[in-house]
């Protein structure tokens, strides 16, 4: 709670690190290519800048225990933040003695990249072919999907990216990774107990598809109306620990909040 508030201060208070020209984006608009490609435009982003306006946030909220972290990444040189942020865009863990300030450069990339995506002059088309599975904004996978429940568009199915927060439509028959259809299972989490079911359902189901043995995080709004993918991927990790303690299906969803070892 405390991060995502820092965030919204940090979004609020800061500005782009880096105004991109009117036109930057027309061509990959126009070609369907996605315009904020993360790799891309951590050579533009200005780290420094949005990590410390983060922390700068964060650290009004946090008490002595955690000032120790936000002092050791406010002290990193910016050759090794943008190594650390090119760690996260890649879905690498990085070194167990930095893994603790993964997340808060990744938080302030989240920040950065919804303020880029709120400047494009249009939305992304939808992406085809074998990148529609890829956010049509930033390039990456998604976090989950989300089931709508609103009349408009009851039942569709809409896929969330982790870094940007772009959604984009998938079939609901798809498995998000490899496009089969023809082996998906829905997995959840089942109460202990008949006494425990009310308080211990969760919206988050796992797609798992046995074709390519590949699992995305999948919230039903019907289950929850309230649901935000990237805060309840976070608070359904005993579905994924319970997976990979299975050890047959291997998750797919990108959260740059939570980047484990392979």
């Amino acid at each position: 709670a405390q991060l995502v508030s820092a965030q919204q201060a940090a979004f609020e208070r800061g500005t782009p690190s880096w105004q991109p020209a009117a036109d930057s984006f027309k061509l990959a608009l126009e070609h369907g290519m996605p315009p904020l490609n993360a790799q891309a435009l951590l050579a533009k982003i200005n780290l420094t800048d949005e990590v410390g306006i983060l922390l700068d946030a964060l650290a009004l909220q946090v008490g002595a225990a955690q000032r120790p972290l936000i002092e050791t990444l406010h002290a990193l040189p910016p050759e090794r933040l943008r190594q650390l942020a090119e760690q996260i865009i890649a879905g690498d863990a990085g070194e167990k003695h930095e893994r603790g300030l993964m997340p808060l450069v990744a938080a302030a990339l989240q920040v950065a990249w919804l303020r880029l995506v709120q400047a494009l002059p249009r939305a992304p088309q939808r992406p085809s072919g074998e990148v529609r599975t890829l956010c049509p904004s930033c390039g990456l996978p998604p976090v989950a999907s989300l089931i709508e429940t609103d009349p408009a568009s009851s039942g569709v199915r809409y896929l969330q990216c982790g870094l940007c927060s772009t959604q984009w439509y998938l079939e609901r028959s798809l498995c998000s990774v490899c496009e089969h259809s023809g082996n998906l299972d829905y997995l959840s989490l089942a109460p202990e107990s008949d006494a425990e079911e009310d308080s211990s359902d969760s919206p988050a189901q796992a797609e798992a598809c046995g074709d390519c043995n590949s699992y995305l995080k999948n919230f039903p709004r019907a289950l929850d109306a309230e649901v935000e993918p990237l805060a309840d991927d976070l608070a359904s990790l005993p579905l994924d620990l319970l997976l990979a303690e299975e050890g047959r299906y291997q998750r797919s969803g990108f959260n740059p909040l939570l980047i484990v070892e392979g």
